[in-house]
C-alpha cells in the first residue's frame, strides 16, 4: 500500500527563500511515491498526448543519458517500492492499474521514465557556455515554459529569479555545486510558491502585482505548491539529473497539522520578509497583506 500524501514544509522557520539551500539525500529516498501516483501519471500521459511539444524536449546526442536515466528510475522504484511496481520483461507494472513498456521506441528514453514516477525529470549537459538543459519530461512546471529554457545554459535559466542570475553569487555556487557533484552523492533542495487552483500543469508565468484570489476571505483559494528538486550526476554520462516533484496543498490543510500553528507563523514570517522584488518574482505583492492575515490567524488557531 502506497504512504499517505506528506504535509511537506519548506517554509519552515529553519528554512528562507531564495537561497540555495541544499542538503544531504540517501538514495532510498530519491524518488517519493504516494497515494497520487496514478492520477500523477494520467496527467502526464495526457499531456505526452496533447502537448508533447511542450513537454517533452530532447537535444541530439541524448538518447545514452536517456537510457541510463531510465535504467536508475526503473532500478530504484523497483527496489524502494516493491509493493507498487513490478517488472515482467520490458513491461514494469504500476500498482496493478498502468504498465508501461520500457523498450517503446515510439517515446524517448526520458519520457518512458517520466511515465514511471510523479517527478519530472531534467538532464542538464555541460557545455562551453556552462550546463544547459539538454533534454527533459517536464509536465508540471511552476510558472515557467519548458520550450523558452530549452538549451539554455543555467545562469539563462535563472535569470528571472531574484539573486540567481549570471554572475551573482549563486550562479558560481550553482556552477561549482554542478561541477563537482560526486555521482555517489546526491543533493535535495525545496522551493515553494502561492496559487489559486490545484493545475499541475502551470506554464504560465505569476509574477507581477496582480491580485488572484478575488474579494472577500481567502478560505478555500490559496493553495501551497512545493517543489522537491533533487540532482544526481550520472556516472557514466556525467550528465546532471535534476528530478522535480510537485505538492499541492490547501492553505487551510497546514490549520490540520499537529505543528500548523507554528508552520503558518513561519510562512506568514517567511513572505513578510521578501523583498518587492522577491515578491513580485512570487507573485504576491498584491496578495501579501491577505495572505499574512490569513496565516496570522492560522498561526493563532483561528479556522
Amino acid at each position: 500500500m502506497m504512504d499517505k500524501p506528506k504535509l511537506h514544509a519548506p517554509y519552515a522557520a529553519d528554512s528562507k527563500p531564495f537561497t540555495i539551500g541544499l542538503s544531504q539525500l540517501d538514495e532510498a529516498q530519491w524518488l517519493e511515491e504516494d497515494a497520487n501516483l496514478i492520477a500523477y501519471l494520467d496527467e502526464k500521459l495526457s499531456l505526452y498526448k496533447r502537448l508533447p511539444q511542450q513537454v517533452l524536449v530532447e537535444d541530439e546526442g541524448t538518447r545514452e543519458a536517456q537510457a541510463e536515466v531510465l535504467e536508475l528510475v526503473s532500478a530504484h522504484v523497483l527496489k524502494h517500492y516493491p509493493a507498487v511496481y513490478s517488472r515482467n520483461g520490458n513491461t514494469m507494472h504500476i500498482a496493478g492499474q498502468r504498465s508501461v513498456q520500457l523498450d517503446d521506441t515510439a517515446l524517448s528514453p526520458l519520457a518512458r521514465a517520466g511515465l514511471l514516477v510523479q517527478e519530472d525529470l531534467v538532464l542538464m549537459r555541460k557545455a562551453a557556455d556552462g550546463w544547459r538543459l539538454a533534454a527533459a519530461s517536464l509536465c508540471f512546471p511552476s510558472a515557467w515554459n519548458l520550450l523558452e529554457k530549452f538549451r539554455r545554459p543555467l545562469h539563462e535559466i535563472h535569470a528571472p529569479v531574484p539573486g540567481f542570475g549570471a554572475g551573482t553569487r549563486n550562479d558560481g555556487l550553482i556552477t561549482r555545486m554542478f561541477d563537482n557533484l560526486d555521482p555517489a552523492r546526491l543533493v535535495l533542495r525545496w522551493n515553494w510558491s502561492v496559487h489559486s487552483d490545484m493545475a499541475l500543469h502551470h506554464p504560465h508565468s505569476n509574477s507581477g502585482p496582480e491580485a488572484r484570489f478575488g474579494a472577500g476571505d481567502l478560505r478555500g483559494r490559496v493553495v501551497i505548491r512545493l517543489e522537491r528538486q533533487t540532482l544526481r550526476k550520472l556516472p557514466h554520462s556525467g550528465d546532471i539529473l535534476f528530478t522535480i516533484r510537485i505538492h499541492l496543498y490547501p492553505l487551510e490543510m497546514v490549520a490540520a497539522h499537529p505543528q500548523g500553528a507554528v508552520l503558518a507563523a513561519a510562512f506568514a514570517q517567511q513572505l513578510r520578509a521578501l523583498s518587492v522584488v522577491e515578491a513580485d518574482y512570487k507573485g504576491v505583492s498584491a496578495e501579501r497583506e491577505r495572505l499574512v492575515a490569513r496565516l496570522d490567524e492560522l498561526a493563532r488557531g483561528a479556522k
